[in-house]
């Protein structure tokens, strides 16, 4: 069935591209967070893209219509917003490529200006609107126990889904059935699509929970979390390799996450911008886990991952390269066994 909108990742968790939706506006004071909505890009957008619910992406053109979700994003490297900043003229931004709604708030002077759109109305199926807590399954509650690699970050863009595939392929090599998981962060299909690629039996983020960024109170991420588990531990893997999006000190409640899995973690592994960021987070980030490596962008030259040893102690390994990768898996063999 053909429909005149561009749906984004953000709806994969739903039927509404398969069964189309209608449009209904509604009053400011009836908005929330996931709500699926209908938004036109409002001026020409020329290499501004959007990540469909496939995962591909597409450059969008003015007048397109796109279906997205309200939500929040606190990019410390790109950009922030929130639905809750939209006004009565219903101007907004996609505030990430998987197709999160609300109005931008700051920009980094590096990144390329946001795709503007404007409010047309919230989806409506079967006479009613919609949101993305509408499709969420609710699984049986389930605890999550396998073995756990854990990959945090310094910041966003520090290499935590370039060192997950690179750890997921380590894994399957050795026999193990793999989930990969990311359990904060902005919502964006790509990242865990990158960790099937790799090789895992299985992906899930935060999105399957309902949620369009974690950016919200923690009130509304635990139970979102613990569905996301009980998913996750549905497939019974040998090992999970999970990610927190950004830092876990950002407002994503990536603590939250680390802390509801702490017992299951074996290995954690620090992708940093800089050896002095591995400093930042080990002193400002109390009783967290680990790191037992550090690898991202402060490994990329020998002098990085000398000063990282020399300022921590720290192994620091560049996964991008081979002769590497025989201490990443003695490493892994150590932590979580074969």
């Amino acid at each position: 069935m053909n429909h005149p909108y561009f749906y984004t990742s953000l709806t994969r968790i739903s039927e509404l591209e398969e069964r189309g939706c209608d449009v209904e506006p509604l009053d400011r004071e009836r908005w929330s967070t996931g709500d699926y909505v209908v938004a036109e890009v409002r001026t020409r957008a020329a290499g501004r893209t959007v990540e469909l619910s496939t995962g591909r992406v597409i450059e969008v053109a003015e007048g397109d219509l796109l279906v997205g979700a309200l939500g929040r994003r606190e990019a410390t490297l790109e950009a922030t917003g929130s639905w809750e900043a939209v006004g009565p003229d219903g101007r907004m931004h996609v505030l990430s490529g998987g197709g999160i709604l609300g109005k931008m708030t700051s920009r980094s002077t590096d990144m390329s200006p946001l795709v503007p759109v404007t409010y047309r109305g919230h989806a409506v199926v079967d006479g009613s609107t919609t949101g993305m807590r509408d499709w969420a399954p609710d699984p049986p509650e389930r605890e999550w126990t396998a073995p756990t690699v854990l990959l945090v970050g310094t910041s966003m863009s520090a290499g935590k889904t370039t060192a997950a595939r690179v750890i997921i392929r380590r894994l399957k090599r050795m026999g193990l059935r793999v989930l990969g998981g990311k359990l904060a962060g902005a919502g964006r299909w790509r990242d865990v699509l990158t960790m099937r690629d790799a090789g895992a039996d299985a992906i899930y983020d935060f999105v399957d929970a309902g949620l369009p960024s974690t950016v919200v109170p923690a009130l509304e991420y635990r139970p979102a979390l613990r569905r996301l588990l009980s998913l996750m531990a549905g497939e019974e893997p040998d090992v999970g390799v999970v990610e927190v999006g950004a830092s876990p000190l950002e407002p994503y409640n990536g603590a939250l996450a680390v802390q509801a899995i702490r017992d299951t973690i074996d290995f954690t592994v620090l992708c940093a911008s800089d050896p002095y960021a591995v400093v930042g987070v080990k002193e400002a980030w109390e009783g967290a886990p680990g790191p037992d490596l550090v690898t991202g962008i402060a490994s990329n030259t020998t002098a990085g991952q000398s000063l990282v040893r020399e300022l921590t102690g720290i192994p620091c390994l560049d996964l991008r390269r081979k002769r590497d990768l025989p201490e990443l898996d003695a490493m892994l063999e150590d932590a979580v066994g074969t």
